[in-house]
């Protein structure tokens, strides 16, 4: 067993910064953070730190997670996220119709059994939604959920390494959030127009790209968004400063100081120079960092996790918790003790970040990808 050892910038290891020692990876694991125990690696100035963990990713390098998803695709999506910083990621489907749902459930299932790199599990958005808050889905797919769908639900909790489902309160029942949670998946509000005490009621874990697409926080209702602030439900969130105001970024970290995480919402255009796509055969254009349907409904998100983390430096959040907001959090919250964190025993799976916050290199089991 050969041990390699990295030095010259600075190690985040999912909690703290440290300066001036070594990272020593052997066997594509973490052996120690400290004195260089092999031979050295010397990295430019900047951060060396774990993957990124990005858990809503709706597609990359032109192909977009649908009915016709593939396993071959699914590793396709993978591998772009990978290039761009994320080694792990939850594919994303939004709001479609039962059988497109299966379609990416039966691939994900292989993908997950041909360990396919990059690949986490997967997060289902929808179709179980409140129409009043639908964004950029289909309001024709969106329904409530039924015993055919928790079942299917059900099948693909127990066959994943993770399942994200992001649903209203208006469209599952508590009984069924409660069921799926007891199979292990994680229960995301979304795209809901509830009161704070029918989010709260629901008890679910987490809530999807907080701010958008849900009941916003009052001076006498504090909606979906005061039920988040004031819990421990986690969070993701979209810092492209386009889907949430920076003032309002800061607000909500400062309210919330820990479970919120970081998501790109990113959509098939990632990796890629395109302009435009096709979503359920709807148009979706790509101009100025910002995705949007023909009526200027945001679809998604131009947007990746280095750039989230630059979007957060720039609003004077600390290096540690935007960080955090990229590899633990999101570790901890699909139950990955071993991604997001560079402590012993944990996989190298790292990337390098310029003192900018450029990303300038990828490591997937301490073997360079990029």
């Amino acid at each position: 067993m050969t041990t390699r050892s990295y030095t010259g910038a600075a190690l985040f290891d999912g909690c703290c910064l440290h300066h001036g020692a070594a990272l020593n990876v052997a066997d594509g694991r973490v052996e120690s953070i400290g004195p260089a125990t092999g031979p050295v690696t010397e990295l430019p100035p900047g951060i060396l730190c774990p993957g990124f963990l990005d858990l809503q990713v709706n597609g990359a390098g032109g192909i977009a997670v649908d009915g016709n998803i593939t396993p071959e695709s699914l590793a396709a999506i993978c591998a772009t996220q990978t290039a761009l910083g994320a080694t792990g990621c939850l594919p994303t489907l939004i709001t479609d119709t039962a059988a497109a749902t299966a379609t990416v459930i039966a691939a994900g299932i292989e993908a997950a059994r041909r360990q396919t790199p990059g690949f986490l599990g997967l997060h289902l958005e929808g179709p179980h939604l409140d129409p009043s808050r639908k964004g950029a889905h289909d309001a024709a797919l969106i329904r409530p959920m039924t015993d055919a769908d928790l079942t299917a639900l059900l099948h693909a909790a127990e066959n994943l390494p993770a399942l994200m489902v992001t649903v209203a309160p208006e469209s599952a029942t508590p009984a069924q959030i409660a069921t799926l949670r007891a199979a292990g998946a994680i229960v995301s509000l979304g795209h809901s127009d509830c009161t704070a005490a029918t989010a709260l009621a629901a008890r679910a874990d987490c809530a999807t790209h907080l701010f958008n697409a849900m009941s916003q926080l009052g001076n006498r209702e504090p909606g979906l968004v005061g039920a988040v602030l004031s819990s421990n439900l986690y969070a993701g969130l979209i810092a492209d400063g386009i889907h949430v105001d920076p003032v309002t970024l800061r607000v909500a970290l400062a309210a919330k100081p820990d479970r919120i995480f970081l998501v790109s919402d990113c959509m098939a255009l990632a990796g890629t120079d395109l302009a435009e796509m096709a979503l359920g055969g709807r148009l979706i254009q790509r101009r100025n960092g910002r995705l949007t349907l023909a009526d200027g409904t945001l679809a998604g998100a131009d947007l990746t996790i280095p750039r989230a983390l630059q979007v957060l430096a720039e609003i004077g959040i600390a290096p540690e918790r935007a960080l955090a907001m990229a590899t633990r959090i999101p570790a901890t919250l699909i139950r990955r003790p071993d991604l997001g964190t560079l402590q012993p025993g944990a996989l190298a799976d790292m990337v390098h970040l310029s003192p900018d916050w450029t990303l300038t290199k990828v490591w997937r089991a301490g073997r360079p990808v990029s």
